[in-house]
């Protein structure tokens, strides 16, 4: 979905009943800015991030908090031309720390075939990676790719598919050895026995995959991250931190774990019913049930009463049953709904932010107009709308000249989704310690 030029700097509509406790938590972080740079800027020398990163958030005026993280991410077709540039310095920044003195680069992405949307992320992330002085091939783990494959895109570009080789412990293709290899795919169907033991370095690292990451542990690090955040601020972390539980051993079509999910639960939706009742919202509490592992937005209940779980239909729980890849869901996060009372053009919208390394360099908000506040937006008919920054995202604006303060928006967006970083940095950097 493309902008005109006349609304390319619209800002999304927030209720107005939630304007007021936003510009609240606004000020806090605008009066808190040197503080919380200084502190991001301790956390990344004491935890590297990751090589990139976007980070899902909903706003609810009283609340804003991200609900997922991906390590994997796609969509950089998305973000704003005019922030390219931005991006391209972040991933020279990013990989002369990761990557010293590399070259070369393999992206391998999904495995998908006909996906054109995916494509033209890929386009992008190699647009940006070859302006960043880095040579770039495209290697397929598709078994059916013998051969190199030129896909010709809408947006007049085109990308080659690259058959994958492996050559000792080193893989390449063709010709074109590289000596860092960049992962767009998730593995969320476990480790390709072709990457296994290679000496190239893999970013992410192979075991942040689905396979065997957990959105539990990943939280569980936000929580911990935000708890000292918010000590910093003397803020309560209620406010940009969504309550969580997890249950495992679930199978829906033979009601497996439901009592454990009933349970936690309940327990959520009570406890975020007293934050409502203490800060006087008048709105229903809900959770979210979801795959502890997984994207794509597959395998997602929003539940407002307990016995929903009870009386969930065939269709619901067959749904729940497989994520992407047809993963079977055994195990899922019980997460605090976060309600989105954004709009754009009167649909539903939540913002997106992309982030390389430590830099955030865009966003997009994702636009559903067949569903509602508590719904699960990353669904089929979703539409994407560049996140329209005026300037800089980590740059406030205090000279009030932005209609809406958008600017101030913006930056605390990045601040909530820089936190969402640091929290997957600390797994990182949990997962590279078991790796010794």
């Amino acid at each position: 979905m493309t902008t005109s030029s006349e609304n390319r700097y619209e800002i999304p509509c927030l209720a107005s009943h939630c304007l007021d406790p936003l510009h609240q938590l606004e000020q806090r972080l605008l009066a808190a800015q040197t503080a919380i740079e200084n502190w991001l800027r301790e956390q990344w020398r004491k935890t590297p991030a990751p090589f990139y990163s976007s980070v899902d958030l909903r706003n609810a005026g009283f609340k804003l908090a991200p609900v997922d993280t991906n390590l994997f991410p796609a969509g950089f077709n998305n973000l704003s031309e005019d922030f390219i540039p931005l991006a391209v310095q972040a991933a020279q920044e990013t990989l002369e720390r990761l990557a010293p003195g590399c070259l070369r680069i393999l992206l391998i992405p999904e495995n998908h075939t006909r996906n054109n949307f995916y494509f033209e992320n890929l386009f992008t992330l190699q647009d940006i990676l070859s302006k960043a002085g880095f040579e770039v091939k495209i290697g397929s783990l598709l078994e059916e790719i013998e051969a190199n494959k030129k896909i010709t895109l809408e947006s007049g570009g085109s990308i080659t598919l690259e058959p994958i080789q492996r050559q000792g412990d080193h893989i390449k293709v063709n010709d074109f050895l590289p000596c860092f290899i960049l992962l767009n795919n998730d593995l969320a169907n476990g480790i390709p026995k072709i990457l296994q033991g290679i000496k190239q370095s893999i970013l992410p690292n192979v075991n942040l995959g689905w396979h065997s990451r957990l959105k539990s542990n990943h939280f569980h690090h936000y929580e911990q991250v935000t708890k000292e955040f918010s000590a910093l601020l003397n803020l309560d972390p209620w406010l940009i931190t969504p309550y969580f539980s997890y249950c495992t051993g679930v199978d829906f079509m033979q009601r497996e774990g439901e009592d454990c999910m009933l349970e936690k639960s309940q327990q959520i939706l009570q406890a975020t019913q007293k934050k409502y009742d203490h800060y006087h919202i008048k709105e229903k509490p809900y959770v979210v049930i979801k795959a502890d592992a997984g994207t794509y937005g597959m395998g997602v209940l929003s539940i407002h009463e307990v016995e929903e779980i009870r009386q969930l239909n065939r269709k619901k729980r067959s749904d729940m049953m497989v994520s992407k890849g047809s993963r079977p869901i055994n195990k899922v996060i019980i997460q605090e709904g976060v309600y989105t009372f954004e709009t754009w053009n009167a649909a539903v919208a939540e913002p997106v932010v992309y982030m390389l390394g430590q830099y955030v360099v865009g966003g997009f908000y994702r636009v559903h107009t067949g569903r509602g506040v508590s719904d699960n937006l990353n669904t089929p008919g979703m539409q994407f709308e560049p996140l329209p920054f005026v300037q800089a995202c980590n740059i406030p604006d205090y000279s009030g000249k932005q209609k809406g303060k958008c600017a101030n928006r913006f930056y605390v967006y990045g601040v909530i989704a820089r936190l969402a970083l640091l929290a997957a940095a600390r797994e990182q950097s949990e997962v590279l310690k078991q790796a010794e």
